[in-house]
């Protein structure tokens, strides 16, 4: 009898240690589609990573920004996040509430004071992939004048999530961290730590990306003095 009960409370103990287990649905890929805004279609990408229960990633449409998702968080088949975005000259938190399953998500989402909202299915789509927004990724060389003299650059660049990474290369520092870099739609903006004369000098870069060319307007951050230049992919 006690044998009996040993076997049952293993048995039981099995099921539960093998039992399957309720997991998150797999929400990271591109998903598009497209909602009403007043009358006019408006196309809609996310671009959107998970790790675990947490979710990363960037919202586009044509004529705004790259938005980067917030407090994104995938449970079971529904995935919640929120994203910043201008309307007429004001800026407005909009909360993305979703229901994931065949292949594509239904959401509603809206302002967070709820004065505006509306509905969205995103199918996933074959270019899950595709970074959003320009490709800034690669090296980019070019020169800019200093003082009569050309000095070459090099930026070895690195975007993911709207967030910008790398160094740059030919400064009097040497091989030079970015730092505070960020890649929102097609403006790329950092800052380097080099040194003139012996002294401490922070930069700070604004660029312009485009088919295979960035143009910088750069200078120290106190604006004592600033430039401009091109790099071109290499």
């Amino acid at each position: 009898m006690k044998i009996g009960l040993r076997l049952l409370g293993l048995a039981a103990l099995l099921v539960l240690v093998f039992a399957p287990c309720a997991y998150a649905a797999d929400v990271t890929g591109t998903w598009k589609g497209s909602f009403d805004l007043e009358g006019t279609d408006v196309p809609i990408a996310m671009h959107l990573t998970a790790a675990g229960d947490a979710v990363t990633g960037t919202v586009e449409r044509p004529g705004a920004p790259v938005a980067e998702i917030h407090d994104g968080k995938v449970t079971d088949d529904s995935l919640v996040f929120w994203i910043t975005t201008e309307y007429e000259g004001a800026t407005y938190k909009l909360v993305f509430k979703g229901k994931i399953a065949d292949g594509q998500i239904e959401f509603v989402f809206g302002t967070d004071d709820g004065s505006w909202g509306t509905t969205l299915t995103a199918k996933k789509s074959a270019d899950a992939d595709k970074p959003a927004g320009p490709d800034a990724n690669g090296t980019w060389k070019g020169a800019f004048d200093f003082q009569g003299s050309s000095v070459p650059l090099t930026f070895h660049l690195k975007a993911e999530a709207g967030v910008l990474t790398g160094t740059v290369e030919g400064l009097p520092s040497g091989v030079t961290e970015i730092k505070e870099g960020k890649l929102d739609g097609d403006s790329i903006s950092f800052s380097v730590m080099t040194e003139y004369q012996g002294s401490p000098v922070k930069l700070v870069y604004k660029g312009k990306l485009a088919a295979g060319e960035i143009k910088f307007v750069f200078g120290t951050e106190d604006g004592s003095w600033g430039t401009e230049m091109s790099a071109a992919k290499v």
